[in-house]
């Protein structure tokens, strides 16, 4: 079955004191209301999991990592209590990941637009493939990067999300996000990806639960207030996208 036929899920499985998520959806794996919910309860349920004691994130294909919020969803939201619910889902990973006592590796193999930069940004080590390309495209349909962009200006500093933000349309590649400090290493190959991804787990797998927990704490200090913060970040979004400006640019870029 291609790639483009197979429904869209989000599966989780623990090895190893290691647990494993990957979401999937045929759209170059968007995120849906129903998958952000998926991942954010997964999430929880692999920081409750006794036998793990780290995380990966990864999505399923060869191709993008993320392609954001998912345009056929955005269309049908018809008033600001939709917006907010949509737009919650986005701040229910990220929070989930946030407090969770348990580091997430990112798994990058390919380009993170949106919401998928937001997932890079949020995880506490993101390793990537050399050809991942980074954008923040969400002024560019009338609305804002506004509930991913605590986790990305926590990440790469308040320049770095600034011009993403506003340059809403234009690439940056790998390195730039390297440099920036979005991605902690760059692998020229899947298979090299795989193998540092892999190799950093089995680390942590054997590290004392104890100090990381710590230690993810002292890294997400100052965040505390992010269940309220992202909320407000929801609602701003969520009312932007009824906007006519905002449908008739989600319509055209649906049309390439």
């Amino acid at each position: 079955m291609s790639e483009s036929n197979k429904e869209a899920y989000v599966v989780s499985s623990t090895n190893d004191n290691i647990t494993t998520i990957e979401f999937y959806h045929p759209q170059s794996n968007s995120l849906p209301g129903k998958i952000l919910n998926q991942l954010a309860e997964e999430i929880h349920l692999a920081d409750k999991n006794k036998k793990a004691a780290v995380i990966i994130l990864k999505s399923a294909g060869e191709k993008a990592f993320c392609a954001g919020a998912s345009f056929d969803e955005l269309l049908q939201i018809n008033s600001t209590e939709e917006g907010l619910a949509f737009f919650s889902g986005f701040a229910k990973v990220i929070n989930a990941i946030r407090v969770s006592s348990k580091f997430v590796i990112a798994r990058i193999q390919g380009k993170c637009v949106g919401g998928g930069v937001g997932l890079a940004a949020a995880a506490d080590y993101s390793i990537a493939l050399d050809t991942a390309d980074i954008k923040l495209s969400e002024l560019a349909v009338g609305i804002g990067p506004f509930v991913v962009g605590p986790a990305v200006e926590r990440k790469m500093g308040t320049s770095a999300f600034s011009s993403l933000s506003i340059d809403a349309t234009s690439w940056r590649n790998s390195q730039w996000a390297y440099s920036n400090g979005l991605f902690a290493e760059l692998h020229s190959s899947i298979e090299k990806v795989d193998e540092a991804v892999l190799k950093l787990a089995k680390t942590l797998s054997q590290s004392n639960p104890e100090a990381m927990m710590e230690l993810k704490r002292v890294f997400w200090k100052g965040t505390e207030h992010w269940d309220t913060l992202l909320s407000e970040r929801a609602a701003i979004s969520g009312r932007l996208i009824l906007s006519d400006f905002s449908r008739k640019a989600i319509e055209k870029f649906k049309a390439k």
